[in-house]
């Protein structure tokens, strides 16, 4: 339309073949009324030829010989002009022969001309093979590669922001807030009337947290909006509808490849990838299947499966350590047994699982019975160590009921 404009590839390539094909047209077309014209001029030539001295005397005693040549030999204006403007010595040279092998020439190109004008695929063959021919004549090898990339997406709220340092931190009552740095002393924070620290978990800003509930279902919050550890929180229940009568036992965060190790204090657990628990549903996904009788722990994180060791402690000071590497990877369920507890002791509650952590041979075992604790160095757990699911072996005396288990 001649008017400037931002327009795509497939656009413009759209347009120019439209206006190659009318160049190409008029240019065949041109062609055409020239070739045509000669013709006409060559068909008077002939005449003049085969009519030399007829010619000759006319021209020499008339006074207008255009149209007595017309007149006499029924030729055009455009033909009768052509033969009087030929020099004498040209027209002795007229031979029929020539005249013949031109006009020939030139029948053959009109009609190629007529043919190639009243089909438009011919037309575009013709544009292909002088494109070829050209890209032959001057084309050379492309300097910028054309390179596939994949399609441009708009970058994520999650991308865009910074990865601070936080500790998110939940209530007893399911009160959640977010503490900027991991020297947080969660017990220091202030909490409503009748509620306090319940657990906390180090992470980034741009990290999703993961909540286990005690059904063993998994929750997804963003953590770069949670309210200030200044206040007292807000419920998590706002963000998430976990079921009637729940509460939450766990929290995870990390990478989308984290691995933490989830389980049961009915003794079964398996290794889960954080990627694998997160979801966007309100609801929830489940992630841990619990038997009859069974709670959900809180999941311990893993650097690295090999090398690593799981310590798991039950309520009667029974301690066992194995290989983390025993354990299966599923993205939810049950899980393999851990420890030997039998399900009716955990249907009573009589035996059931306290704790259970993730340690390496660098690491030391913090064993907390009420007011005592015991430090156990990794060189000091030969005693516990064993197959998974054994029932393990009691812990010294005094250390047996135990409240938690940590790792240092």
């Amino acid at each position: 339309d001649g008017r400037p404009g931002v327009k795509g590839l497939v656009r413009i390539l759209k347009e120019w073949l439209k206006f190659r094909t009318e160049t190409v047209r008029r240019r065949l077309e041109y062609r055409l009324e020239r070739v045509l014209k000669r013709l006409h001029i060559l068909d008077g030539y002939l005449v003049a030829f085969l009519n030399i001295d007829e010619v000759i005397h006319i021209i020499r005693t008339q006074d207008k010989p255009k149209p007595a040549l017309m007149e006499h030999f029924g030729i055009t204006d455009i033909q009768a002009e052509a033969v009087l403007d030929l020099k004498l010595r040209n027209l002795a040279k007229l031979e029929e022969i020539s005249i013949r092998g031109e006009q020939d020439e030139l029948s053959l190109e009109r009609d190629q001309l007529q043919k190639t004008l009243g089909s438009a695929a011919r037309i575009k063959t013709l544009i292909k093979k002088e494109l070829l021919a050209v890209a032959e004549k001057f084309g050379d090898d492309r300097r910028s590669p054309l390179v596939l990339r994949d399609e441009a997406k708009a970058f994520s709220e999650l991308e865009l922001m910074s990865a601070d340092p936080i500790t998110v931190v939940m209530s007893e009552k399911g009160w959640i807030r977010a503490a900027k740095g991991h020297d947080i002393d969660p017990d220091s924070l202030s909490y409503k009337s009748g509620d306090g620290f319940k657990m906390a978990v180090c992470g980034r800003s741009n990290q999703p947290t993961v909540i286990l509930d005690s059904t063993g279902r998994a929750y997804t919050v963003s953590s770069h909006n949670l309210p200030s550890a200044r206040g007292q929180g807000e419920p998590v229940t706002g963000r998430i509808n976990p079921p009637s009568g729940a509460t939450f036992e766990g929290m995870m965060m990390g990478e989308q490849e984290q691995l933490y190790l989830l389980a049961s204090d009915a003794g079964y657990g398996f290794v889960a990838k954080l990627g694998d628990l997160q979801t966007k549903n309100r609801a929830g996904k489940a992630a841990i299947s619990l038997p009859k009788g069974g709670q959900v722990l809180q999941p311990a994180a893993i650097t690295a499966v090999e090398g690593s060791w799981v310590a798991v402690v039950s309520n009667e000071g029974r301690l066992l350590v194995f290989s983390l590497a025993d354990l299966p990877q599923l993205s939810r369920g049950k899980g393999n047994k851990i420890i030997g507890i039998a399900g009716a002791r955990v249907q009573s509650r009589e035996e059931f699982v306290v704790a259970v952590q993730v340690l390496t041979k660098m690491d030391s075992l913090v064993v907390h019975a009420g007011k005592r604790h015991l430090n156990l160095k990794f060189s000091e757990l030969e005693h516990y160590l064993g197959e998974r699911g054994r029932r393990g072996n009691k812990l010294p005396r005094g250390f047996q009921k135990v409240d938690s288990m940590l790792v240092e």
